[in-house]
Formats: C-alpha cells, structure tokens, sequence
C-alpha cells in the first residue's frame, strides 16, 4: 500500500506460472503489463517459469529491460501447483496488497481484469467463471465434475473451482494458503473452497476463456484425472481440519 497526498494507493501483483511457454510468454507480459498503471510503484508481475526447457526464461530476461516492474521466478518446481504457491508466497513476502492469478498461455483476457478490480474494496475474493470454454468439452465436464465433488465435501456451492483469473487480498489469501503444503497440486481449487466455505465476501464474475493461442498443455487430460483421484483423500483430510476450525 502507498500513499500519495493523502490518497492510498493499493499494491498489486499480478502473479502468472509458466511452462515451456516460449509461444506465448512475450505476448501474455506485454498484455498484462498495462494493467499494473496506476498501482502504486511497489507493483510486480512475477512470472514463475522453473522448470522450462525452451526458451521461456530467456525471453523473460530480454524483457526486463522494456518492463522494469516484471519479476522472474525460476527457483520453483515445474508443476503448476506449486508454482501457483510459490507465487502466492512469494507476492505476500513482498507487500502485495492484492494478488491477482492468470495464466501465461493466452486464454484469458486481460481487458477483463478492470472488472474485477473497480470492485476490490467490497470483496475479499473476485474468483472467475468460465460458462463458455475454449479449450474443450472435455475439461469443461471435468470443472463440472470438481464442483459437484466439492459440494458433496465441504458442502459448498461453486460454479468454477479452478479459473486462472482471480483477485484475492493478500491477507486473506496468506490465511487459507498455510493450510496447503508447498507441493500440493490444485491449491487454486481448494483456495476457492476456503474462501466460500467461510463465507468470506466474494464475487464470482463472468470471463471469457479461449483455447491456447500457441504451444502444447502440458497438464493433459489424464494427468488431470490422476491428480482428481488422488485429491480425494486430500479432500477428506481439509474437511476435517476445517470442520475443527471455524474462522
């Protein structure tokens, strides 16, 4: 948070992971930039790339020069859940007043994040919601399948568990993130649970979401199904850690 005559300006990272992205890397900084004006000068994008066997860092390094506020990460693991921790982190250490999360491989818009943020002040958390999805059928019935998974859990009511577009205040987020261990898979699905299962004041909000503008997922769709199987005994194991803890 900075001040300026007396008007406080909040700080924001924008915090995106990154995996042999070197297709969209250039593109995703350069859009996503922008929305860091009018933050106050604390403000980062920090982009997570460990693991990348491209040349994603090496565009990255390029850019600092043009986009001075831009911060890389390459000391993380290659999973995209750890990362997202990593980020969280790592943008919490440093004065974040607001984390925003996105992805790095062009599916969301970033003309969209104005939404989100004119609304910061009434809401701990504004989480994404995909109705329509451009990267298939199939991961659509799956975030289907999530949330009826986490109803049946935690009681819970939630239209997307796992949109990579979501702003959250730092606090708030630094709260529910400890309860995580560095390595775990779907923090953003679980993140998104604790934020509605203690009725924190949030807001799910309409996106956009378009296929990949370039290179290969690398979390294809069997990979998701094996870590949705294992994450049910994890599930079990929050439901009674948070059935023992009411904020």
């Amino acid at each position: 948070m900075y001040v300026l005559e007396d008007k406080v300006i909040d700080t924001l990272y924008i915090v995106m992971p990154a995996y042999n992205e070197e297709e969209n890397i250039g593109e995703s900084v350069k859009t996503w930039y922008h929305n860091l004006e009018g933050k106050s000068e604390d403000s980062r994008l920090v982009v997570a790339d460990g693991g990348s066997t491209d040349d994603t860092h090496k565009i990255l390094l390029s850019m600092q020069k043009d986009y001075p506020q831009l911060v890389i990460i390459s000391n993380t693991r290659k999973e995209h859940g750890p990362k997202l921790i990593a980020l969280y982190k790592y943008a919490i250490e440093n004065g974040a007043d607001y984390i925003f999360q996105t992805d790095s491989d062009g599916q969301t818009n970033p003309d969209e994040f104005y939404a989100f943020w004119k609304e910061r002040e009434a809401y701990d958390g504004i989480f994404g919601n995909r109705p329509v999805r451009g990267d298939g059928k199939a991961r659509a019935l799956i975030e289907k399948v999530v949330c009826m998974l986490l109803k049946a859990f935690f009681g819970v009511k939630i239209p997307d568990a796992n949109a990579p577009f979501r702003l959250m205040r730092a606090e708030r987020l630094g709260r529910y993130l400890e309860k995580l261990p560095e390595d775990y898979n779907i923090p953003n699905i679980m993140m998104t649970t604790y934020f509605v299962y203690y009725r924190e004041r949030i807001k799910f909000i309409e996106i956009s979401f378009k296929a990949r503008c370039g290179g290969t997922n690398s979390i294809h769709l069997w990979k998701i199904v094996k870590i949705g199987w294992n994450a049910l005994k994890d599930f079990a194991a929050f439901r009674g850690d948070m059935r023992k803890n009411e904020y």
